[in-house]
């Protein structure tokens, strides 16, 4: 019988070592990330130095699912898929090897690429507190890692597929596993505080109560209000209270009622009049705008908050089956020119410009160096306009810092 294997917090660092070391990643990798565009156009540089490496608790990244900054600062969080590491990798769990243990689903760094804390678990019933400095937690007992659990207290009663990690204007931490139809909202030690929708229970676009596979989240901090990319099954916007979880209102493309049909997008076409989705990322402006990414449609919509459909843009539009609008997010300047893109299918960052939603340039390029990216799926702008890039393929987070703009 194996014994629990306990992780201390001396060790809560990201150890992506490992697969840095097999990528040939890392501080003097160089710099793939350096964009060339027009002027007047931030421009950005692969910063090799975030998160810290080498780091030794031996943990490696599995699918990226979601990246948040912290409100008060420049604290980036992370959520991510500990049931995606697999193989080899697991060989120190296994007793193999050295190398390399699952890290544990949502860690907080500081500005410098340090661990602040770590949660190890995430279910509906979650009331334990995050792991910081001073503190160990157990990540398995019998031979078996908390995430790989299937009954019990464990992993299966909360449900797969880590997908966003959000942080509000009150440093309320929310979560969302698209897989459970689920949305968390928790303190910023983890103690949970509101759960939205109900596990496994999806009753299509339409419904006030259940959700569809939610992905991006975004709070408005005059109204208190929760505004959802919901998302790969569903194909809306939906709002709710922040602080009661009670329903607000909905919307389709153009501020239409969703229909849950399937669409294909073609290019050449008139724009599809609903979402052809996923509906994933979201984001809102000072000035009271809702951006939204339909990802397979190549596009972001403008709204009001209540819906009120002001105008789209198209990014790389030729592109077809899983699109190009991953996500969306405005740089942090005080009039928010920019609007930047994160394009999982083409593997870069595309900026636009707000003010006539053209595009304006693109930064990163496929590939496993540092500066490129594989499978672009998340992104954050923190308070000093730098880009943080969560890869799901690529199974990794990379900061690309501000050069000027």
């Amino acid at each position: 019988m194996r014994t629990r294997q306990v992780i201390s917090a001396s060790m809560a660092v990201l150890a992506l070592s490992s697969l840095v070391a097999a990528c040939g990643e890392g501080p003097g990798a160089g710099a793939a990330g350096v964009q060339s565009s027009g002027e007047g156009v931030p421009q950005y540089a692969y910063d090799a130095t975030w998160p810290r490496l080498p780091l030794p608790n031996q943990w490696i990244f599995g699918e990226v699912g979601g990246i948040g900054v912290d409100r008060r600062g420049r604290h980036i969080w992370v959520i991510q898929r500990p049931w995606t590491v697999s193989g080899r990798e697991l060989a120190a769990v296994e007793g193999e090897a050295e190398c390399c243990r699952p890290a544990p689903p949502v860690i907080e760094f500081d500005a410098e690429g340090n661990v602040v804390q770590a949660w190890p678990e995430l279910r509906q019933f979650f009331a334990g507190p995050g792991t910081s400095a001073g503190q160990g937690f157990s990540i398995g007992g019998e031979g078996q890692t908390l995430w790989e659990a299937t009954d019990g207290p464990g992993y299966g009663e909360w449900g797969r597929r880590e997908h966003t990690v959000y942080i509000d204007h009150d440093d309320f931490i929310w979560v969302t596993v698209d897989a459970s139809h689920l949305i968390y909202k928790f303190t910023r030690s983890g103690e949970h505080v509101l759960t939205i929708g109900e596990p496994g229970m999806t009753s299509g676009s339409n419904h006030t109560g259940h959700l569809g596979r939610p992905a991006g989240l975004v709070v408005d901090p005059e109204t208190n209000e929760l505004f959802v990319a919901d998302g790969y099954t569903n194909k809306r916007v939906i709002v709710f209270d922040g602080e009661s979880g009670e329903y607000r209102r909905h919307w389709g493309a153009y501020g239409n009622r969703p229909e849950d049909i399937q669409l294909d997008f073609d290019p050449d076409a008139a724009p599809p009049q609903q979402f052809v989705g996923p509906v994933h990322g979201i984001d809102l402006s000072t000035d009271g705008l809702i951006y939204v990414s339909d990802r397979r449609a190549n596009r972001i919509q403008e709204f009001e908050r209540d819906g009120t459909f002001v105008r789209e843009a198209f990014v790389s539009p030729e592109t077809r089956d899983l699109g190009t609008a991953y996500g969306v997010a405005l740089s942090k300047d005080p009039g928010q020119q920019w609007v930047f893109v994160n394009d999982g299918s083409n593997n870069k960052i595309w900026i636009l410009r707000r003010s006539d939603m053209e595009v304006v340039g693109s930064f990163a390029s496929y590939g496993r160096s540092g500066g490129q990216v594989m499978s672009a799926h998340s992104m954050v702008v923190d308070y000093e306009n730098n880009v943080y890039v969560g890869e799901t393929r690529g199974r990794r987070v990379q900061k690309f810092a501000i050069q000027g703009m």
